[in-house]
């Protein structure tokens, strides 16, 4: 059995642990409150801009096709994934979910013969998967924690050059989406070609659920014409989409710190009271083998 130097000096390094868990605690809740203003703030524009961009898709037609980051490559041989990470962990499993989600997905590709091109934000990203012997495309770190939009419109830049250069023939994104500080779910986004992204299955959802509203859109009149917009707005859409991506995943990185640094607290504070317990134990062992010591050693005067 330990001694009681031995158990107390336990219980007071678990409690340096729970004071530093605690305070981490504090520190994302308060995070996470500024993240979740700038969420409410973002998702009624960027819904906006992408509903913008599908219907000057639709407007255009044909003539969408002939945009570089609008047209369709022939074949499928390269796709272009971004995992967005945190720069930090001690946040449960956040940041590895998306890490098994990205190797689940380019498993599927490479089971067609597809070649997945990585690229990544968050330094937990980048270094998971250089250890697993990918090296990504593109990494960029040190802003998870408050993301910008120049970071977002950098990496966008990056995703679109090798959309139009023929380097990528499909372009992903895999984030956390926030939903609660309890819970964040893996979505996973298409991007590019616009004509398999995800908007445009927003849109044909949204007819299957409204069928008396297919067919009905307002009357909008573009000038210059549609594919002249939609040359300025695809750019916006990618962009404000990776944004958002980055923003959702900062409330849902604070939320999953938060959530597993007071389930470490409660952790330890349970520690401390077994320990307490077994210190007392040990007290109490001690003192019972003194008096036995005493009684034997008055014994053996008699």
């Amino acid at each position: 059995m330990p001694s009681q130097r031995d158990v107390k000096d336990r219980i007071s390094s678990v409690k340096n642990i729970q004071k530093i868990t605690r305070a981490l605690e504090t520190v994302a809740a308060a995070r996470l409150r500024r993240a979740e203003q700038r969420i409410e703030a973002l998702r009624p524009y960027a819904d906006a801009v992408r509903r913008m961009t599908r219907q000057a898709a639709e407007a255009a037609g044909a003539e969408a096709m002939r945009l570089p980051l609008l047209s369709e490559h022939e074949a499928t041989q390269n796709v272009g994934v971004l995992l967005v990470t945190g720069d930090r962990g001690l946040a449960g499993g956040f940041n590895s979910q998306i890490i098994r989600a990205g190797v689940r997905i380019s498993g599927e590709y490479a089971d067609e013969g597809v070649h997945t091109a990585w690229y990544a934000t968050g330094r937990r990203g980048v270094s998971s998967l250089t250890f697993r012997g990918h090296v990504p495309s593109g990494s960029y770190t040190g802003f998870a924690d408050r993301p910008a939009y120049a970071d977002a419109r950098s990496i966008a830049d990056d995703l679109m050059t090798g959309y139009a250069d023929g380097a990528l023939d499909r372009v992903e994104i895999v984030y956390n989406a926030y939903i609660s500080p309890l819970s964040q779910q893996v979505a996973r986004e298409t991007l590019l070609p616009l004509s398999a992204a995800t908007i445009a299955a927003e849109d044909q959802a949204a007819d299957e659920q409204h069928p008396s509203e297919r067919g009905v859109r307002a009357l909008v009149e573009y000038e210059p014409g549609p594919e002249e917009i939609l040359k300025r707005l695809v750019p916006d859409y990618v962009e404000i989409s990776i944004y958002r991506a980055l923003v959702e995943s900062t409330a849902g990185f604070f939320g999953a710190q938060m959530t597993a640094m007071r389930s470490a607290s409660d952790n330890a504070g349970e520690l401390i009271t077994d320990l307490t317990l077994q210190m007392n134990r040990a007290r109490q062992a001690e003192i019972t083998q003194e008096i036995m010591e005493v009684v034997a050693g008055a014994e053996g005067l008699t």
